[in-house]
């Protein structure tokens, strides 16, 4: 594979070479080399291809199901990678199903593993936005209601963005059934904080519980702001909007 150069790029097959664009950069890369549908679907040799597809396509089917699930968080915005980073999250927790038969495996069955929710919890979703170290306070979520405390917070300590004069804290509890796919999110009234707020203690509550029978998600996500003539107006740039899972069960 090759960048294109030149002043007009090309897009299209041209003398076995195949030019299109990727991430709006011009690539040229040879045509041909894959493998016959058919003999995909019936050769012996191909199994594992058929299978590394099914399993391909069921985390597939998640992510998108996942990502619409977390959208509340990042509505507006699109994330450069985000599919692709998640689908490196569900293919780890798929390979954590050691109870199916290659082709089979599930990331349900993953998350159920003994290291499936911790790597739920700890997995870099906006590794260009670490909310964790933007707002390096101690978390507690209270048993039963999944309410949130930051304490120790301090307004001087939170990492803004460049240009940015307001932070808003978006918190949500999200029951998300890895098997099913039904889900079922329930926010807290968001809040946004200018630079002068003076508290220590900011207290996020979710307005109802998620309902549902699957894993439980502890969700808090961040944006940047700029205060311009008394309005507010977001900032959208990859270090200005985030999002981390606190708390899986």
């Amino acid at each position: 594979m090759a960048k294109q150069k030149g002043i007009i790029p090309l897009v299209g097959t041209l003398g076995g070479i195949n030019f299109y664009y990727l991430n709006g950069k011009a690539i040229a890369r040879k045509a041909g080399g894959g493998f016959n549908g058919n003999a995909i679907k019936t050769k012996a040799s191909m199994q594992r291809v058929r299978e590394n597809g099914s399993e391909f396509g069921h985390c597939s089917k998640v992510n998108k199901v996942f990502r619409t699930a977390l959208l509340p968080f990042y509505k507006g915005y699109t994330f450069t990678y985000f599919h692709s980073r998640l689908m490196g999250l569900f293919t780890q927790l798929k390979a954590l199903d050691v109870t199916s038969k290659r082709g089979e495996r599930r990331v349900a069955n993953g998350v159920t593993n003994a290291v499936g929710l911790p790597l739920l919890k700890r997995y870099a979703y906006t590794p260009d936005c670490d909310v964790r170290t933007i707002l390096p306070f101690d978390y507690r979520i209270a048993e039963g209601s999944y309410a949130l405390t930051i304490s120790g917070f301090d307004i001087k300590r939170v990492g803004f963005a460049e240009g940015a004069t307001h932070i808003g804290l978006t918190y949500g509890v999200l029951n998300f059934n890895f098997d099913t796919l039904h889900h079922d999110l329930q926010l807290a009234p968001p809040l946004v904080l200018d630079q002068s707020f003076a508290g220590n203690v900011v207290s996020l509550v979710p307005m109802n519980l998620p309902e549902g029978n699957g894993t439980v998600l502890c969700v808090l996500g961040i944006r940047f702001y700029q205060a311009v003539d008394g309005a507010l107006y977001v900032l959208n740039a990859s270090d200005s909007i985030g999002l981390t899972v606190l708390k899986c069960a």
